[in-house]
């Protein structure tokens, strides 16, 4: 492929216009792929080492042929790349390693919590089993937790496991992340194309999961509109909404004398009173066409009309790699999109640490480290 100018943005700082570096914020990461934020390099390096052709053996040239491949305007186009990154990651050497680097990349960003998202079932085609996969990737995260600490930092890291909606697992899934509970899972989420696969058609995972008081968030609203946000509250008891970008369908907004008048449907005024997070991720969004009733900028995002009227919106990356982001770099182009400030950031992450899936007293304290970091700013 002809080498195209990429500048990383995991090698970036991003800034308010005030000279706020954004990277050395305290940040929580709530959607984000384990295959969605594989280094370029460690996708070489396993490749070579298991006979894999992949689309270029330089790390720039492969960081910049996800990006391109990733602005497709299309669900469908744009989770093809993941079988890239899918494909390194089958054994448990290769899953740890990953997940090692995935937690001590969060920690470079500013992450203080994050909860990484991933269907075991998907790495599974050299031998492992359902189990070892989630061990291996465990491993790999305390790995990472440990080497954040020998630099001097603290991060806190959970696995939510996926089961991957085309597929017809979804209570083995949801077996295996309550069996692991007390080992690293966090929660549990579905995945995968929205379209013609709605959470009723794994309503006995969420029985079985609500039968064991395990939390779920759900993928909704991001290819599909709002039977899919009514599926994953009604079927799948989601306590957050993967993306729920389309939530903005169910508002009918008038312009008036300077100011604009909104209206709020049944569904969409559920989720904003019952504050149910809105997992978004803006650049993501925008390459998958998930905001194109919209418009085609960053700009035109309902994000900004969401937070206005309440609702309780977290920022994430959904997939680093793909989107050649970090969570600093989606703060910095909301800033710039908004015109947002400070307290405005500050916001975002009080909202997404009220809404991880920890114990009330440990949401506290990831609220107070928010707090701290932003005083200090």
């Amino acid at each position: 492929m002809e080498s195209a100018p990429f500048a990383d943005a995991a090698s970036r700082q991003f800034t308010l216009r005030d000279g706020t570096v954004l990277n050395s914020l305290p940040k929580v990461s709530l959607h984000d792929h384990l295959d969605g934020g594989v280094r370029p390099q460690t996708i070489i390096d396993i490749a070579r080492e298991l006979g894999l052709d992949i689309p270029a053996t330089d790390a720039d040239d492969l960081g910049a042929w996800f990006a391109h491949q990733s602005d497709s305007d299309s669900l469908v186009e744009y989770l093809k790349t993941f079988d890239v990154t899918i494909s390194v990651m089958q054994t448990a050497e290769g899953l740890a390693r990953v997940a090692r680097e995935f937690v001590e990349d969060l920690h470079r960003d500013g992450v203080i919590y994050g909860e990484v998202r991933w269907a075991p079932e998907q790495h599974v085609s050299r031998g492992l089993s359902l189990d070892e996969a989630v061990d291996a990737v465990q491993g790999g995260i305390e790995d990472g937790i440990e080497s954040v600490a020998r630099a001097g930092g603290r991060i806190r890291i959970g696995q939510l496991v996926s089961a991957m909606r085309q597929a017809d697992n979804g209570l083995e899934i949801a077996q295996l992340a309550v069996r692991h509970r007390d080992h690293g899972v966090v929660g549990f989420d579905i995945a995968g194309p929205e379209d013609g696969f709605p959470p009723s058609k794994l309503r006995g995972a969420f029985d079985y999961l609500a039968e064991h008081f395990f939390p779920a968030t759900v993928h909704a609203g991001e290819a599909a509109g709002l039977d899919s946000i009514r599926g994953a509250l009604v079927d799948g008891r989601a306590l957050r909404l993967g993306h729920g970008v389309r939530i903005a369908e169910d508002i009918d907004l008038e312009s008036g004398e300077g100011s604009a008048l909104a209206t709020l449907g049944e569904l969409s005024r559920w989720v904003r009173d019952r504050e149910i997070a809105l997992e978004l991720s803006p650049s993501s969004n925008l390459q998958t066409g998930a905001i194109a009733r919209w418009g085609t900028e960053l700009s035109d995002h309902p994000f900004d009309v969401l937070y206005q009227l309440g609702f309780r919106v977290t920022v994430n990356t959904d997939n680093r790699l793909m989107s050649n982001t970090t969570v600093s770099r989606e703060l910095s182009v909301l800033a710039d999109a908004f015109g947002y400030d400070l307290g405005d950031l500050e916001t975002f992450q009080l909202n997404a640490a009220a809404a991880a899936f920890l114990p009330v007293e440990e949401r506290a304290e990831l609220e107070a480290r928010i707090l701290d970091g932003f005083d200090a700013a």
